[in-house]
């Protein structure tokens, strides 16, 4: 029998496509923020690395720090608060 699939973009194929005209940029990648500020997190399919779990995707939050090139990001997730680790083109200023 064929075991079924789990893995990470499972079910996520039409979340995370782009339109047909949209095409690859380099300003994604060389944004920057700082620590405070407010943003939401909208991910870019074409960059796999660093890409926050696909529940996560248009939901706000706020800048805590920096590890390496990756942003952490808190978020409220019902009555918890999560810290979720993205790299920068995955994120967009609110």
């Amino acid at each position: 029998m064929v075991r079924k699939n789990k893995g990470f973009h499972r079910r996520t194929r039409r979340k995370l496509k782009k339109g047909r005209r949209e095409k690859f940029k380099v300003t994604p990648f060389i944004k920057r923020f700082g620590i405070g500020q407010r943003v939401v997190i909208d991910h870019l399919p074409y960059s796999l690395d660093g890409m926050p779990h696909p529940r996560f995707k248009g939901r706000s939050g706020v800048i805590r720090g920096i590890r390496g090139n990756a942003y952490i990001v808190e978020i409220r997730d019902g009555d918890k608060i999560k810290n979720i680790i993205s790299n920068p083109e995955h994120l967009k200023a609110a």
